[in-house]
């Protein structure tokens, strides 16, 4: 984007609000502009307009809106826009039909079969993107060369495989006929294996476009990667926005004469790089927007700080995002945007909160920020236009920003300034909420000014930020004091030095373009253009010479290609990747071996392997030296250097900074004399000591007290953090100190996982997340545990506090715990979990209490003896994989390690009686908000003339009864809840030791309160709770429990919140399914329909209550195990009917290719999902075995059976219950108010997502 020819450049970032507009005139000049992406009244098109006005000015000639502009002075345009993202999030793309392999109609709705909010009863998920589905007679699965099975064909990633049914086009083409009849021309093809196998999409594709389909997305090409769910979806994001941005595009073209024929035009893709407009399409252009931002400031701040590492911030009015980069661009491969899953290149760009519109909240005595949000419409209360209050008020009535440097916009007619007084008021309800609770709560106090409230909220905010950036920085094995600060964003400069400083960062910088960074990001930017292709090779000196082949076609793809827009040879270059992971895990990593020159012993291209080494053992703390590498897909991202240089720069210092006023802006203590800057005035040199505020056009400054800021060269702005001033907390409780140590006690939970995820090395616990860290006060009692697994919830205080107890040892000042899914401790069958165990011996070792570190040192020998020791059972065997299991105790103790670190850090700063008050308090809060939810219920009872009391009952399929009967204390805001009645222990794995029911109260108390609370041991300290002694709730120690724990548990939630008619039954089993023989073992749970409740249909084919972990795709199944999947998909009609109809569960079909044991550990197959208000039941579950001579047979809820080659199980899910009776129009009361929040993504987000999904 160089100026040799004295025309104009532009970079647009055309955003949901304002669209930014950088051009660099003829003679080098910059010219930048700010307006309304949408003003219809005034122009039809923000870009072009922009375009306009700037050539209108700098030409003196008036250029009408109502004709196209000359393009003769336009040498280049470069977009960001979120259209793309825009369409998603409200659904308004195009019509699309899905295409997919006959079986798996409805695989894109199920998806990973994971929920999204773990506590939401209504269980609220994203609507899929296409309108209809079409089932297409094809089939190819992988070749494993069994007899009667034809000749084989070779895929692209070098895998055979056998094509058992080719497409049948003939019959396909009345269908799509139909289809183009029905209004639609827009198609996502997905099939089994395409992106090895793509004939079969690529022949539909043909006759698709023959018939007139005008987009046709074909996952094979979008992004040929296996797994089929990310791809589909993939795919259907394709179809569904690329014709929207080609409209828009076209809309844009005819805003010019020629159509801009001769102007080079470029749109930034979500991977940092810009593509030309013809090859812009849906799925690449979601992060089109916030990737300008992230390559402005990694082409300025990086630069211009050494090379020192940088988080990106930037803080708008509706989203807030976070990023990093430390010399190359972080991409993620997988990421979900408003809830569709894309695989594609992108940014790491994370949207951890709502920016300045989050909404403010007091709530059982904690201060909450977000996740709801004002959106730009209504906006802050301060826009007049009657919006909630925000921290963007917050921040007015602190001072901290000045309405006259805002334009009058605002109200009704636009044409107002901000008002502080509409802060003010709407704050001043919060406050009194606030005092209320301070005068007349547990701990009197006294009262809080606006002021201190306004600040508390601003603190909470700032904590509350703070948690994702360490997780983003920790992920991957990184400090985040080592960082610098790069702040952009409207609202981001008044919280810079705030985060910087509890982050432990010294340095902010804050580019003179800071308010438009996104649209400098995109003058800076360069043009890409990637090439990638699956494969299947191991990494091995045998296939070096097919890598090199393979990546230098790539090479020569992306070179060609930036030829072709006109980059000469020497401004292109390649970096070239492998997409690598030890074989047997699913942890890939897209290295780049840039860093790492060849050797004799690598490809040609590079050391891929020691790239690879060296980064799995920075992230992950370890390598595996005896597991081969496989390669999962070649890459190669071809660079064609085009971006600008700035050459306009500050004036020198000419003396001291001129003060525009000096205004009142509230800190920690008091209001202090604030003087402000203005920064268009600031020179070379200028040095400003905190407190101070800097303005211009698009942002405000805060440089806070302790602080110095400094005007740099380039004329950016960089702010040397101070330290804090040190400041007293007592042990009395302050709920602005609550909810920070909230956020602080949450954080230790999660750094704990972090270290155990990086440093375990099984599946489980590295892969699948299937583990829970926790902290816990002098006693036991649970302060913070993350993730938040609702089996987990309260079994780990359980264990915690029996260790305190028994060992009646002097008490250690707190506690931190690991737990961690073990894959197998032994037992009478592989994996640990018998269907037909009937003492605890059988189900593996077993641990009472055993000190696993002495004096320092891991004992070793002494736990490998107890794993093994269930091999001296008869019929059982002691653990089958004791390598994993010594690697991953030894991650759980660096976890504890680090949780120690982390406490010990916090008691240095605050010291232990504060710590351990604040211990006590956040207990206290959780107490509180499932008081208010007791009172609340009670008093509803009351005002209907219904009694306190509520009971429910359930059944086991063996006829075992779960009696509840809760009695509310409506004064007290306690209950009790009764378990007497409910049956005896079993002669089975059915029995559910205590912590279990407690992980199940706990689980659904938090859902009855309904909104995010602390959880801890006070959740249960409202609660007495009545287990008998020997029902298989409180069963003997040496009775058998595998199957309470996946099983028994669901059946107890459904008993607790049919007591409080919360919602009908969900399916109330996990569907546990196991297949091992002697050389490979299988595990899945499998997804059913949720219950129906007030104001809302349950979700079908969906985990709900007490797992949620997700299935494995059907592709990665079919490459590892000897079976094919034939159907996965809805079961239709298996929800219970009602005013709202129950989900419907699913059915699966797994066809056995070799000999195996197949296990089945069901419930739900007797007594059906209950409905409730005259809601019908669910359909009960059914699991069938068809023999490959036809017979079919119901093997029943529970059993282990040989199967053969040939034979098919058939697992038949259980529905959802109904809510109301069918025959009622009116919805009964009782609906949640539903908050809009912002749309959170990027990889610290999909890292929670996983971990909640086991």
């Amino acid at each position: 984007m160089g100026n040799p020819e004295g025309r104009f450049h532009f970079a647009i970032d055309r955003g949901g609000t304002f669209t930014d507009v950088f051009a660099q005139c003829p003679g080098g000049r910059v010219r930048v502009l700010k307006l309304l992406s949408e003003d219809p009244a005034n122009y039809a098109d923000a870009p072009t307009e922009g375009i306009r006005r700037i050539l209108e000015q700098e030409g003196g000639i008036v250029l009408p809106r109502d004709q196209p502009l000359d393009t003769s002075r336009i040498a280049s345009i470069r977009m960001g826009t979120t259209v793309a993202t825009n369409a998603l999030l409200e659904r308004q793309g195009e019509r699309v039909a899905l295409l997919v392999t006959h079986g798996f109609r409805d695989l894109l709705h199920i998806g990973t079969q994971a929920r999204s909010d773990l506590f939401d009863l209504a269980v609220p998920m994203p609507e899929v993107l296409y309108e209809e589905v079409l089932e297409v007679e094809e089939r190819v699965v992988l070749y494993r060369g069994e007899p009667s099975t034809g000749s084989p064909v070779k895929g692209r990633t070098g895998d055979l495989l056998e094509v058992q049914q080719p497409v049948d086009l003939e019959s396909l083409r009345g269908k799509l006929e139909g289809l183009l009849s029905r209004g639609i021309r827009s198609l996502a093809v997905v099939f089994m294996h395409s992106y090895t196998w793509a004939q079969h999409e690529q022949q539909v594709g043909m006759l698709a476009r023959e018939l007139g389909f005008t987009h046709v997305s074909l996952s094979s090409e979008t992004m040929p990667m296996v797994r089929i769910v990310p791809r589909g979806h993939t795919a259907c994001a394709d179809a569904y926005l690329t014709p929207t941005i080609q409209r828009y595009i076209q809309s844009f073209r005819c805003g010019f004469q020629g159509q801009l024929k001769d102007v080079q035009v470029l749109f930034m893709r979500s991977d940092g790089g810009l593509a030309p407009m013809d090859a812009f399409s849906g799925s690449r252009a979601v992060l089109s927007g916030p990737a300008g931002g992230v390559v402005g400031y990694s082409a300025t701040t990086y630069q211009l700080e050494g090379g020192q590492p940088v988080i990106g911030f930037d803080m708008g009015g509706t989203s807030t995002d976070v990023s990093r980069y430390a010399g190359e661009f972080e991409h993620v491969f997988e990421a979900s945007t408003a809830g569709v899953t894309l695989q594609a290149p992108q940014l790491d760009i994370n949207t951890v909160a709502a920016g300045g519109g989050s909404r403010l909240f007091f709530r059982s005595g904690l201060f909450v920020v977000g996740p709801e949000s004002a959106g730009a419409h209504p906006g802050p209360a301060c826009y007049r236009k009657g919006g909630p209050v925000t921290v963007t008020d917050a921040n007015l009535v602190l001072g901290r920003l000045l309405p006259a440097s805002f334009p009058c916009i605002f109200g009704p007619g636009e044409d107002q300034p901000l008002s502080p007084e509409a802060s003010r008021k709407a704050l001043e309800n919060v406050a009194t909420e606030v005092n209320i609770f301070l005068t007349n709560g547990p701990c009197p106090a006294s009262p809080l000014s606006l002021e201190e409230v306004a600040m508390g909220f601003v603190r909470v905010a700032n904590e509350a930020m703070c948690r994702p950036i360490r997780a983003l920085t920790q992920a991957r094995g990184h400090d985040p004091s080592a960082h610098v600060l790069a702040c952009f964003g409207g609202a981001g400069g008044q919280h810079a030095c705030a985060i910087a400083r509890a982050l432990g960062m010294d340095t902010v910088h804050i580019h003179r373009h800071s308010g438009l960074l996104s649209a400098l990001g995109l003058a800076l930017a360069d043009v890409v253009h990637e090439a990638q292709e699956p494969c299947s090779l191991p990494y091995i000196p045998e296939t070096f010479v097919q890598l090199d082949q393979r990546l230098s076609r790539l090479e020569e793809q992306c070179v060609d290609a930036l030829q072709a827009q006109g980059f000469p040879r020497s401004q292109i270059s390649t970096e070239s990747f492998l997409h690598l992971r030890y074989q047997g895990t699913d942890c890939a990593l897209m290295v780049s071996a840039h860093q790492h020159p060849a050797t004799a012993h690598s490809p040609r291209a590079g050391d891929f392997g020691a790239a690879f080494v060296e980064r799995y053992m920075r992230e992950f703390g370890f390598v595996i030296p005896e597991r081969p590498v496989v390669v999962d897909n070649v890459r190669v991202r071809g660079t064609g250097r085009s971006g600008l240089q700035l050459a306009d720069s500050p004036k020198a210092q000419t003396g001291p900074p001129r003060v525009d006023k000096v205004t009142q802006c509230y800190f920690e203590g008091g209001y202090q004399e604030t003087p402000v800057y203005l920064l268009g005035e600031l020179s070379c040199g200028h040095q400003l000591q905190g407190p101070c505020l800097i303005i211009d056009n698009n942002s405000t400054i805060l440089v806070e007290p302790g602080c110095q800021a400094e005007m740099i060269k380039t004329g950016d702005i960089r702010i040397s953090v101070g330290a804090e001033a040190p400041s007293t907390v007592g042990t009395k409780l302050d709920p602005i100190q609550l909810s920070i140590f909230s956020h602080r006690f949450m954080s230790i939970a999660e750094q704990m996982g972090r270290i155990l995820q990086r440093t375990a090395i099984s599946t489980n616990i590295k892969e699948r997340l299937d583990f829970s860290c926790a902290l816990f006060g002098p006693d036991g009692g649970l302060v913070s545990n993350a993730p938040h697994i609702p089996v987990h919830l309260g079994a780990m205080q359980e264990t915690v506090q029996f260790q305190v107890f028994w060992a009646a040892q002097t008490r250690p000042v707190f506690y931190v715990a690991s737990r961690g899914h073990h894959a197998d401790i032994g037992g009478i069958t592989p994996g640990s979990m018998p269907p037909h165990s009937t003492t605890l011996q059988q189900e593996g070792a077993v641990f009472l209490s055993f000190k696993l570190v002495q004096g320092g040192v891991f004992q070793e020998q002494a736990v490998t003896e107890a794993l093994r020791a269930p091999g001296k059972i008869s019929g059982c065997s002691g653990t089958r994989n004791l390598h994993d299991n010594l690697s991953d105790l030894r991650a759980q103790v660096a976890a504890n390690q680090k949780g120690i670190q982390l406490v010990g850090e916090l008691i240095g700063q605050y010291g232990l009686e504060v710590v351990q008050a604040y211990m006590g308090h956040i207990q206290e809060n959780a107490e509180l908000a499932v008081r208010d939810m007791l009172r609340a219920f009670g008093t509803s009872r009351q005002v209907q003339g219904l009694p306190l009391e509520v009971s429910a009952e359930d059944h086991m399929d063996d006829g075992s009864p779960i009696r509840l009967r809760v009695q509310i204390n409506l004064s007290q805001g306690s209950a009790v809840f009764d378990f007497s009645g409910t049956g005896p222990e079993v002669f089975g794995n059915l029995n559910a030791p205590r912590a279990i029911t407690l992980s199940a109260l706990i689980y659904c108390l938090r859902c009855l309160v309904g909104r995010d609370i602390p959880l801890n041991q006070g959740c249960l300290a409202p609660v007495h709770v009545v287990i008998p002694r020997g029902s298989i709730l409180d069963p003997s120690p040496e009775a058998a429990v595998v199957g309470g724990n996946v099983l028994t548990s669901q059946r107890v939630v459904d008993v607790i919140l049919g007591a409080f008619g919360a919602c009908a039954a969900s399916q109330g089993c996990m569907n546990n399914v196991t297949l091992g023989n002697a050389h490979m073992g299988y595990y899945e749970t499998v997804a059913g329909g949720a219950g129906a409740g007030p104001g809302w249909h349950g979700r079908s084919g969906v985990h709900s209550h007490m797992t949620n972990t997700r299935i494995t795709d059907p592709e990665i199944l079919e490459s590892r195990y000897p079976v094919i999947l034939r159907r996965f998909e809805l079961r239709p009609d298996s929800g219970g009917q009602g005013r709202f109809r129950g989900g419907d569960g699913v059915v699966r079909e797994l066809l056995f290719r070799e000999e195996a044991l197949l296990s089945v550990l069901t419930e739900r197959r007797a007594f059906r999902p209950y409905g409730l208000y005259g809601g019908k039941p669910g359909a009960s579950g059914l699991n069938l075995l068809i023999r490959k001579d036809g017979r079919t047979v119901n093997l029943g809820a529970k059993t282990s059976v040989t199967v053969y080659p040939g034979d098919v199980f058939c697992l038949h899910t259980p529905g959802g219950g109904g809510y109301g009776d069918p025959e009622d129009p009116a919805p009964p009361p009782g609906s949640p108010p539903q908050f809009p929040a912002f749309s959170e993504r990027g990889s610290v987000y999909e890292y929670r997502r996983a971990q909640e999904a086991v």
